[in-house]
C-alpha cells in the first residue's frame, strides 16, 4: 500500500511538473528602458509598443508571454542560450545580427537622429567635427556606425557609451555631454517629456525593426510572422501606434 501511495505521488508530481512546464509559455527579452517600444512603467510593469504587440501575437498563436528585462548588450546571447525565446523590443535588423538569429518580417522603420538641450544652438556638423562628447547606447548599430565613421572621417567628437538612451538624455540635461545619438522614436519620446530637442539625422541610413528568434526554432518564426501580418492590418495596430505616439 505504501509503495502504491509513493508511486501515485510520483505520478502526480510528474504530472504537475509537466503541467507547470507546459504553462511556461514564451519569454520575451526586452530593453527595460527604451520608450516607447519597451520599458518598465511607474507601477513596475513591462509596457510599451512591442510589449503590447507581443501580447497580442502570443494570444493569437495560443501562447502566454512574459517579458524579461535584459541588458541590451547581451540580449542576443540570452536568446542563443535559451534564457529567452524571442526579442520583441525595438531591435534593428542588421547583417551581423542576422547571422546569429532569424528575424520576422520588418514591422517598423526608424531613422537615426541627434538630441541636444532644448536651448542649445549646436548643429549636427558641429558635434561631429568639434571636440564634443556624444552619448550613444552601447551594443547598438548607431554606436558601431559612429565609431567606424569617426575613424574614417577624422571627426573630433568623443563617444560615451550608456546602457540606455534615456540615461544619455539625463547626461545632456546635466551638461556632461553635448548630445546623444539615438533612434527617432525614443528621441521624440524624450523631447515630449524632457528639455531636449531633435536637431536632425547625422548621416546614418534608416533601419527596420524585427523580432528576433533562434534559428533552431523555425516553427515559432512562422507562427509569429503569420500573427504579425494579421496584426499589422488590424484596427488594433493603428490604435497601438496612436497610443504610443508613433505616427510619422
Amino acid at each position: 500500500m505504501r509503495n502504491g501511495l509513493i508511486l501515485l505521488l510520483c505520478v502526480l508530481g510528474l504530472s504537475f511538473a509537466t503541467s507547470a512546464f507546459a504553462k511556461k509559455g514564451l519569454v520575451n527579452g526586452i530593453d527595460a528602458n527604451y520608450p516607447p517600444f519597451a520599458y518598465i512603467d511607474k507601477t513596475g510593469v513591462p509596457s510599451g509598443f512591442d510589449v503590447e504587440a507581443m501580447e497580442w501575437i502570443a494570444k493569437e498563436i495560443g501562447e502566454e508571454v512574459t517579458h524579461q528585462p535584459i541588458e541590451w548588450s547581451g540580449i542576443i546571447q540570452s536568446l542563443l542560450s535559451k534564457k529567452i525565446d524571442i526579442i520583441a523590443s525595438g531591435m534593428s535588423i542588421t547583417e551581423e545580427r542576422a547571422k546569429k538569429v532569424n528575424f520576422t518580417t520588418p514591422y517598423w522603420v526608424i531613422e537615426q537622429v541627434m538630441v541636444v538641450k532644448k536651448d542649445s544652438t549646436l548643429t549636427v556638423k558641429e558635434i561631429l567635427n568639434e571636440k564634443k562628447v556624444l552619448g550613444v547606447q552601447q551594443g547598438t548599430p548607431e554606436a558601431k556606425w559612429l565609431k567606424k565613421e569617426k575613424e574614417q572621417n577624422g571627426w573630433n567628437f568623443t563617444l560615451r557609451y550608456y546602457n540606455s538612451s534615456p540615461l544619455a538624455v539625463e547626461d545632456i540635461l546635466n551638461g556632461r555631454i553635448a548630445g546623444a545619438a539615438m533612434n527617432d522614436a525614443p528621441a521624440k519620446d524624450a523631447a515630449s517629456k524632457k528639455d531636449v530637442q531633435v536637431i536632425g539625422n547625422f548621416g546614418m541610413h534608416s533601419e527596420e525593426f524585427g523580432y528576433a528568434i533562434r534559428k533552431d526554432n523555425p516553427e515559432l518564426l512562422a507562427k509569429v510572422n503569420a500573427a504579425l501580418a494579421k496584426f499589422m492590418v488590424s484596427p488594433e495596430w493603428d490604435t497601438l501606434i496612436k497610443k504610443y505616439d508613433l505616427a510619422k
